[in-house]
């Protein structure tokens, strides 16, 4: 594909003709042009300008008859053009203090406005006036960079890391997404900055993180962050479960390799955020929990329960949210151990009725992670848990179609039982409950009404109760 077909869009001649008129420069830089490179969808186009940016937008505005969003503070510009935005900012030369990443601004040429980007794929501009229209305008060499997969600062990375050093993360971020590699002097200068990312917020953090997080080998930024020291200060808990420790013949698997294998088996399964954060939190206790018996070698008895009660914590610190998804990953940590349990053991009816009332709908994830979870270098034994695994499934389907299990209540309310028995809340009510619900696990009874109504009859006869008249 041209480059002028990669401006067919007329908002592009448009804005060209404006330019023109207004006697100013206009380029399209930044992640559009990569983007077209790269063959991926982009809606978000910034257009520096040399001069106002503002005007321009305002501009086009008119002749579309669309919404202007100005925002003076930082002399930009956004117009909103059918599914496409736009926005437009004059070219400028940034300079930085030492304890904060917001630069002071002032209008510069095109070069100084490339030269203030983060990375040089990300610098490559092309022209928008009609005597140029869709030249490139490449000073740093980013068209070699995204032929050879590099990622490089278009000018000191000591510099550009200590301005601002969000850019730290976005480069792990980009190489991640991308499959790129970090330039060898650019990497060396995150690893001399790293300390500097202290002054970034962690609202800002986290962005990266789950990009990182949801980007298709996942391991690759993780392995980056935690090589160049940056995960041990923005997630200390995931660094911490790097590292073997031995004793005479025993040693315990590195456990941060081994998460990485799990969270990369669960992206080649899914695009949920919340199902690959579950897998990077899934031993995440296993520090906490570790013990050497001279017997069994390591052991990490419950890290599962004390990993659970950690994903609370970890999600306030990180700035993810705390709702329903922290509550899913929390649920998945608990689990995480009960599918293995099931595949190394007899599958019975009652154990694999539990797993399905305790996960509910969350069944399936929980399963996902439980197969990415094994990641033995013996093939046998791989095949062996997998095998189990569908035993395991095969089980959860014909129970969950003759007993509807998953989320189920137990038939008979505590309502009914006070109606019944003419009596108010009280502690038989919940024993009564529980043994019926036991009862349905255990497949003693089936989860009807009238089997369960018939036990708890029984059950109210034992504790002396009898129905009003």
């Amino acid at each position: 594909m041209s480059v002028n077909r990669s401006l067919s869009d007329p908002v592009f001649r448009r804005i060209a003709r404006l330019a023109d008129e207004q006697g100013v420069r206009a380029y399209v830089v930044g992640g559009y042009v990569r983007d077209h490179y790269l063959r991926r969808p982009s809606t978000d186009i910034d257009v520096v300008v040399v001069g106002s940016g503002i005007a321009l937008a305002e501009a086009l505005g008119r002749e579309l008859h669309a919404k202007v969003s100005v925002f003076k503070t930082f002399g930009t510009a956004m117009v909103r053009a059918g599914g496409t935005e736009v926005e437009f900012v004059g070219a400028r030369k940034e300079s930085y203090s030492r304890d904060s990443r917001k630069p002071q601004v002032e209008a510069g040429t095109l070069e100084d406005d490339q030269c203030r980007r983060d990375f040089t794929i990300n610098a490559m501009a092309w022209s928008l006036n009609g005597d140029t229209f869709g030249e490139l305008v490449d000073p740093f060499d980013g068209m070699y960079d995204l032929e050879q997969g590099i990622i490089r600062t278009p000018c000191d990375p000591d510099i550009t890391f200590s301005d601002d050093p969000l850019r730290m993360m976005r480069a792990v971020r980009f190489a991640a997404q991308l499959g790129f590699s970090i330039e060898e002097e650019t990497f060396d200068a995150i690893c001399r900055n790293a300390h500097r990312i202290a002054i970034v917020s962690r609202e800002r953090i986290i962005v990266e993180l789950n990009k990182i997080v949801l980007s298709p080998v996942p391991s690759m930024g993780f392995e980056l962050l935690e090589l160049s020291g940056l995960l041990a200060l923005i997630f200390p808990e995931l660094h911490a479960l790097k590292g073997v420790e031995r004793r005479g013949a025993h040693a315990h698997k590195d456990n941060f390799v081994h998460t990485l294998k799990v969270l990369d088996n669960v992206a080649r399964r899914s695009d949920d955020l919340w199902l690959r954060w579950a897998a990077v939190l899934h031993d995440i206790a296993k520090p906490l929990t570790k013990a050497y018996d001279r017997r069994l070698g390591w052991t990490f008895h419950g890290h599962e329960v004390v990993g659970s009660k950690m994903v609370p914590a970890i999600f306030r610190r990180l700035k993810l949210p705390m709702n329903e998804h922290m509550k899913f990953v929390r649920k998945l940590v608990f689990l995480h151990l009960r599918p293995i349990i099931l595949s190394e053991e007899l599958v019975t009816d009652s154990a694999v009725r539990r797993l399905l009332f305790d996960a509910g709908d969350d069944v399936e994830a929980l399963m996902t992670l439980c197969e990415a979870d094994i990641t033995s270098g013996i093939d046998a034994k791989v095949q062996r848990y997998l095998a189990n695994y569908e035993l395991v499934r095969r089980k959860m389907k014909d129970l969950e179609e003759r007993d509807r299990i998953r989320n189920f209540q137990p038939p008979v309310t505590g309502e009914v039982i006070m109606e019944t028995y003419g009596i108010g809340p009280c502690r038989a009510i919940g024993e009564i409950k529980e043994v019926i619900k036991e009862a349905i696990l255990e497949g003693a009874i089936p989860n009807e009404y009238d089997a369960a109504y018939a036990l708890m009859e029984r059950l109210a006869a034992e504790r002396g109760l009898t129905k009003k008249a």
